[in-house]
């Protein structure tokens, strides 16, 4: 399919429905204003693989607890790591916080204005420089998510999954750009595809872009973009343990910085993350620990399905306990979600 099949794609038509119908979203502004890059940045990196709605109120909660690039940059990663719980990804918040120490410390809390300069930035990308530079900065930067993706697909008519035409359709989005309100445009595209051309249904009558829309003409215009099959995800087996003092305390540690649930609070556990026993401290105990249920996980490469064990000690020796290690009060919104399931799973089953 020849890029020639969006020269009637209609961007005044796409403005004008955004002018009325456009989501007010916390982090957005509309043209002629601008979004803060603060705004933009926090929010695109909370995004990744997550839904608007489950976003509004963590993105609230940062910027009211650190409203500037140069408050988060001072923040204890801990902390962050410890607000950002619930989200997923852990690696996003880690790159987001050194991201945010780089442009304080080289570039005066001002985010460079170069696609180049802002991809040399942790944990930033092609979209996410791109979504800074076009939002933030009104450049006529590509802005190219899934949701656009399959509405570029959708008037086109590309039968083709999208993997198979990425080229073509950054050569589109290039090309329908409209010579003003460079921010708007991606976000109207982005809302049209959240409130009318959605994955599994399209509203065509009340698409601004309906006209010349080559799927608006199909019996079935949620064929498209055409699903590559999936693969069935690998499933890695387990096991968690929870152990409880008397005063209700519960056995946690910091995981490494690197690797899965990176730098998280974590009960001790083994099998799922490859890691292949427990520390040697446990092994004394563990035999008498009681299962009491399992869980499982969705995380992006595989499905975790995970036993988890239960123990009350009255104490456990200091001696031969590996640093990071220690007894935590019960706050599971600080730890990661497959942690919380563990806990409410002991709650459910032992009332603790």
């Amino acid at each position: 399919m020849e890029t020639e099949s969006f020269e009637r794609f209609d961007h005044q038509a796409v403005l004008r429905w955004y002018e009325k119908n456009g989501r007010t979203l916390p982090w957005r502004a509309k043209w002629p204003a601008l979004a803060p890059a603060y705004h933009v940045f926090l929010s695109e990196f909370m995004l990744q693989q997550t839904g608007v709605k489950t976003v509004i109120p963590y993105f609230n909660h940062f910027i009211s607890k650190w409203p500037t690039i140069f408050a988060l940059a001072e923040a204890e990663l801990d902390e962050v790591l410890a607000d950002w719980a619930g989200l997923g990804y852990y690696a996003r918040a880690r790159n987001m916080h050194k991201t945010a120490q780089i442009v304080v410390s080289e570039y005066n809390g001002e985010f460079p204005h170069t696609e180049a300069e802002l991809r040399r930035l942790p944990g930033i990308g092609p979209y996410t420089a791109g979504a800074i530079l076009c939002f933030a900065f009104d450049q006529s930067a590509i802005v190219l998510d899934g949701n656009i993706e399959r509405i570029l697909i959708r008037f086109g008519g590309i039968d083709k999954p999208v993997k198979q035409v990425k080229p073509i359709l950054q050569t589109a989005c290039a090309e329908i750009f409209p010579p003003k309100q460079h921010a708007d445009f991606p976000q109207a595209l982005m809302d049209i595809a959240s409130l009318i051309c959605q994955p599994k249904s399209a509203n065509c009558p009340l698409c601004p872009l309906q006209t010349h829309c080559k799927a608006s003409r199909l019996k079935r215009p949620e064929s498209l973009p055409v699903r590559a099959a999936r693969q069935a995800q690998p499933i890695r087996h387990g096991k968690i343990y929870m152990i409880s003092n008397s005063s209700g305390a519960l056995l946690m540690y910091k995981r490494p910085s690197k690797g899965l649930l990176g730098g998280m609070l974590s009960f001790p556990t083994t099998g799922w993350d490859k890691s292949e026993q427990l520390e040697p401290f446990l092994q004394p105990h563990i035999s008498h620990a009681t299962q009491i249920g399992r869980i499982s996980h969705v995380f992006t490469h595989f499905k975790a399905d995970i036993s988890v064990y239960h123990l009350q000690l009255e104490q456990l020796e200091v001696a031969g306990r590996p640093e990071g290690f220690h007894w935590a009060a019960c706050q599971p919104s600080d730890w990661p979600k497959l942690m919380q399931k563990s806990y409410h799973l002991l709650q459910h089953q032992t009332g603790l």
